[in-house]
């Protein structure tokens, strides 16, 4: 009876680790349920269809701003504190330097970004808002350190809880603009 039971938590913690094998892809995975009802929201409709009004919009846009500023400076006390190892280093380098130069840019053309998944004709008078955020891939950033660090079942559930909330504040975020 031991033996069968250990072979059969031996089993399930490999199939486990092999669901995990790519964490960011898991991540999705686990909560495509909230990025598709963002989707769904009537502010994403809105902008999607040319309907959206002008206020809501410089609401969203100064939330946006908000943030931006906000995860800049975090960033950039992060990337001034973490010494090794070298790879989450560079990462919190690299993303502190993109997150500056996009809350540079932001602040001086009051140009502002998004997604790629919307519907947007180029006579919508947010296309550009969706140009300006085509071809962004943040799976390059994240992936490898995910799958480099997150190895345990247990830091995969603790991951998995954090982006659960975070992919939420992104839901809310547009639910309130």
């Amino acid at each position: 009876m031991k033996t069968s039971t250990l072979l059969c938590l031996c089993f399930l913690g490999f199939s486990y680790s092999l669901a995990v094998e790519d964490v960011y892809e898991y991540l999705w995975e686990k909560n495509k349920d909230i990025a598709s009802k963002t989707m769904e929201l009537d502010f994403l409709r809105q902008m999607e269809n040319g309907s959206l009004h002008a206020e809501r919009y410089v609401n969203f846009t100064i939330q946006d701003i908000g943030y931006l500023l906000k995860v800049t400076k975090m960033l950039k006390r992060m990337s001034a504190k973490v010494a090794l190892p070298n790879d989450i280093k560079n990462f919190m380098k690299g993303r502190y330097s993109s997150y500056k130069s996009f809350a540079d840019f932001l602040l001086k053309q009051y140009f502002f970004k998004l997604a790629d998944n919307l519907n947007i004709p180029s006579t919508n008078a947010y296309y550009t808002w969706k140009v300006g955020n085509m071809g962004i891939h943040p799976e390059k950033h994240y992936k490898a350190l995910l799958n480099n660090y997150l190895n345990t079942p247990e830091k995969v559930a603790k991951a998995n809880a954090l982006f659960r909330a975070q992919i939420q504040n992104e839901h809310d975020f547009f639910f309130s603009s």
